[in-house]
């Protein structure tokens, strides 16, 4: 015969033998939800910080292309400025001559050639870009590297001479102004 106490008592065994596994099976698969929900989280938060970082270098490029359009627009401008300023100083260098030819008509011919010139290199300049410009004088470095070399050479050779012949800061106005021969000897021990 059955003994329903006994059958009771086994069962509250069984509960409690299951139970006792229950929390360690709850703990793991909490532990196992936890570890996926982290996980989702930090790709997540990946995910978020690389798509930040990739619009944030988009703004960047966004904003170099700006730039650089308004530096090319800038640069432009100035290209067309400095057509006018030699056209005009062709202009100048055209009235120059005019007054020249009645005392000095060969020097009002050396003049009036040097604003033909101008006046044509002015033209040229006014309906270029500065892509145009830079593209020309690497094509004329190409072509002649010797008269850029002694250009680049005779104007560091001025440059040089200039800086050079400029006073230094500690010298005097007497030491400037004296002649070269002029030292005076004070006291010498030897005599002269």
């Amino acid at each position: 015969m059955i003994n329903p106490t006994s059958s009771s008592t086994g069962d509250s065994n069984r509960t409690s033998s299951n139970q006792g596994a229950r929390p360690r099976d709850n703990t793991s698969e909490l532990l196992g939800r936890a570890n996926e929900v982290v996980s989702d989280a930090v790709s997540k938060v990946a995910e978020v910080a690389q798509d930040a970082g990739q619009q944030a270098k988009e703004h960047v490029s966004s904003l170099a292309a700006d730039a650089k359009t308004k530096g090319k627009e800038y640069l432009n401008q100035q290209v067309s400025s400095g057509a006018d300023m030699a056209r005009n100083v062709a202009t100048s260098f055209k009235r120059a001559a005019d007054d020249l030819d009645p005392n000095a008509p060969q020097v009002a011919n050396f003049v009036r050639g040097a604003a033909d010139r101008l006046s044509s290199f002015s033209e040229e300049m006014k309906d270029q870009s500065v892509d145009d410009l830079v593209r020309r004088a690497s094509d004329f470095t190409r072509q002649q590297p010797l008269v850029v070399f002694g250009l680049a050479s005779l104007t560091g050779f001025f440059l040089f001479r200039a800086i050079k012949a400029k006073p230094e800061h500690g010298s005097t106005s007497n030491e400037l102004n004296r002649p070269q021969g002029s030292h005076e000897r004070m006291g010498s021990p030897y005599g002269s």
